[in-house]
C-alpha cells in the first residue's frame, strides 16, 4: 500500500483534457486523484482506517449541519472541484451554498464542478507532511466564493483557519471549532476528530 502521494509530470504533448481527467479518475475509482494548475498529478492512497473514521466524523457532522440548516449542500472527499487556475481539488469536506451551486448546469454538477466550495476542510493524516497541506488551502483561499478553511492537523492537536485575505489563525488543541458566520450554527466537536 501507497503510503504518500505519487507525483506524475505529463508532458505538454500528453496532457489530459478535462474530459479526459475526469474519466481517468473514473477508471481509477480507488485512488483519490487530484491534478495541480501546471497539470502534474498527484495519486493519493486511500486513507488508514483510522483517519479514514474521523474524516467520516467530520463529514458527518457537516452533514447534519447542512441537512438542518438547508442554505447549501456539503461535499464527501471523494468530490473533485475544477478550480480558475485549471486544478482539481478533493478537499476531505467541503459545504456551498445553494444558490451559487444552482448556477451550475446539471452536466457541470455531474463531473468536477467548475466552482470553489464556500467552505473546505482538509484532515492532515499522520503520514501526511503539513506545509502541502497548507499549500492546497492556501490555494482554496485564492479563488472566488472560499469563505473559510479548516487545516485539522491530528498529530499536534491544531486546527489552522483560513479565510481569504487574512492571516492564517492556529488553535491549540480546541474543544471546538466554530463555523462563524460563514456555517452559521456549525460547531464540530473535536473529540470526535482527535
Amino acid at each position: 500500500m501507497l503510503s504518500s502521494p505519487i507525483f506524475l509530470r505529463m508532458p505538454p504533448d500528453l496532457q489530459m483534457t478535462d474530459e479526459q481527467f475526469f474519466e481517468f479518475c473514473q477508471v481509477n475509482r480507488d485512488l483519490r486523484i487530484e491534478r495541480d494548475k501546471f497539470g502534474e498529478i498527484s495519486i493519493m492512497p486511500p486513507t488508514g482506517s483510522e483517519t479514514g473514521n474521523r474524516s467520516g466524523n467530520i463529514f458527518g457532522e457537516l452533514y447534519i449541519w447542512a441537512n438542518q440548516d438547508g442554505t447549501g449542500i456539503c461535499f464527501d472527499s471523494s468530490t473533485g472541484f475544477k478550480l480558475s487556475t485549471g486544478a482539481e481539488r478533493s478537499p476531505d469536506a467541503s459545504w456551498m451554498k445553494l444558490e451559487r451551486w444552482n448556477t451550475l448546469t446539471g452536466e457541470q454538477q455531474q463531473k468536477f464542478a467548475p466552482i470553489c466550495p464556500d467552505f473546505v476542510v482538509e484532515l492532515r493524516s499522520s503520514s501526511d507532511n503539513l506545509q502541502p497541506l497548507k499549500d492546497k488551502i492556501e490555494e482554496y483561499m485564492k479563488e472566488p466564493g472560499i469563505q473559510l478553511g479548516w487545516l485539522i492537523d491530528r498529530k499536534h492537536r491544531k486546527v489552522y483557519i483560513y479565510r481569504p485575505g487574512m492571516p492564517e489563525e492556529c488553535l491549540d488543541n480546541p474543544a471546538t471549532v466554530s463555523g462563524e458566520s460563514v456555517l452559521t450554527g456549525f460547531v464540530l466537536n473535536m473529540s470526535k476528530v482527535w
